[in-house]
């Protein structure tokens, strides 16, 4: 078997340059073997740059024999196509997020990759931190028991040349969302994977600060199949950048916050000390537990290089995947649900319906209008690992 798998990017934006960086230099289990970007100047210069073909039509690429796995980057509205379509030619497919922007494209997307039989990977890099991946153990081994309540604030900071950056940047045409789809989706992903997929939202989204026809800001009450309740708010209007998660059980409270883990276990039950205790003021004592973080070997990983390394393993060797590209869908539900229940200001269920879903995108996009102030800038985001 092969010790490399090749791989095609598309899409040579700002994250697009920095996985063919990761691919070329720090993965040994991928070569980069071609280049693909619908603006001619940009695919060539990358292709000069890389010394590998580049491409300016994505099925071409895909169909070259050059590549083994497409690793998609370009923006939002187009990674359901270009998967399937590269499902089709026999391709493994790693796709940025989010998976999609709408629901009845995640369902698309899920059934080429199952018919293809290929492997297919969603860029959640925040599932290879040992703090969130000690939070998951935790959850699986049901040391907080049933969850009682959540909370989710994932607060960003970004200026109005960000938004400006790109045509398609903060618009329903381009992007098919604000906040929510763009920033947010890496918590959201480890809000739902430890916490689980609320069954109801009612939410409100907002253009609070920037000038954009997108939400710059969202917040919601959440439901639970079993009667728990939740919150969630998430902004780009915020310094300085915060995430934290809390997931309360009946017997034991986790909480992510910055990157570090808290975690305390209850003596008892709530539920069960909260009927057979006899005291008045009974209470339920709660330790402070320090949960071991795995150590990465030394020279190993992190966040975007990491998954890519995971789903080129899975390719040659069968690893289990970190993020499978079906577990994209669950964010992707809570993302339309949200802008569906802050559009319509009713509460929202979660399968959430697909054709409601695309009737609203579709009056959005109608409404969208080209913008009139673009400085195209193409920098990768600074803070990524490189």
């Amino acid at each position: 078997m092969a010790e490399q798998v090749r791989f095609g990017v598309v899409g040579l934006g700002a994250m697009g340059a920095g996985h063919c960086h990761y691919l070329r230099n720090l993965v040994p289990e991928t070569e980069l073997t071609a280049v693909c970007d619908t603006e001619v100047d940009r695919a060539q210069a990358m292709g000069e740059q890389y010394g590998v073909p580049f491409f300016t039509e994505p099925e071409a690429m895909f169909a070259s024999g050059l590549i083994d796995a497409v690793l998609i980057a370009t923006p939002h509205y187009f990674h359901a196509p270009l998967a399937i379509m590269a499902f089709q030619h026999g391709l493994h497919v790693l796709t940025e997020k989010p998976l999609c922007v709408t629901v009845s494209d995640a369902d698309r997307m899920l059934a080429a990759a199952r018919q293809s039989g290929k492997k297919f990977g969603i860029m959640y890099q925040m599932r290879t931190r040992p703090e969130n991946r000690a939070a998951r153990r935790l959850i699986e081994q049901g040391a907080i028991g049933e969850v009682r309540r959540t909370l989710l604030i994932t607060a960003w900071y970004r200026t109005q040349a960000y938004y400006d950056s790109g045509g398609w940047r903060a618009t329903w045409a381009g992007e098919g969302g604000g906040v929510l789809i763009n920033q947010a989706p890496h918590y959201l992903d480890l809000f739902q994977w430890l916490g689980g997929l609320p069954a109801r939202v009612f939410a409100q989204i907002r253009t609070r600060l920037h000038d954009i026809e997108v939400e710059d800001e969202a917040f919601a009450l959440l439901e639970y199949p079993n009667g728990a309740h939740g919150y969630l708010y998430a902004t780009t209007n915020e310094v300085p950048d915060e995430n934290a998660i809390e997931i309360c059980g009946d017997r034991g409270k986790l909480c992510l916050y910055n990157g570090k883990l808290e975690f305390w276990q209850f003596e008892h039950s709530i539920r069960e000390f909260t009927f057979q205790s006899e005291e008045m003021w009974g209470s339920i004592h709660a330790e402070r537990i320090e949960v071991p973080l795995e150590t990465p070997p030394e020279g190993a990983l992190r966040d975007h290089p990491a998954i890519i390394q995971n789903f080129a393993r899975s390719i040659l060797y069968d690893e289990a995947l970190i993020a499978p590209g079906e577990e994209g869908l669950a964010v992707v539900e809570l993302i339309n649900a949200l802008i569906l229940s802050g559009k319509r200001g009713v509460p929202v269920s979660i399968p959430v319906d697909r054709a409601a879903y695309d009737a609203l995108i579709a009056e959005l996009k109608a409404q969208s209008r080209p913008k009139t102030r673009v400085r195209e800038q193409h920098q990768t985001d600074p803070h990524l690992v490189r």
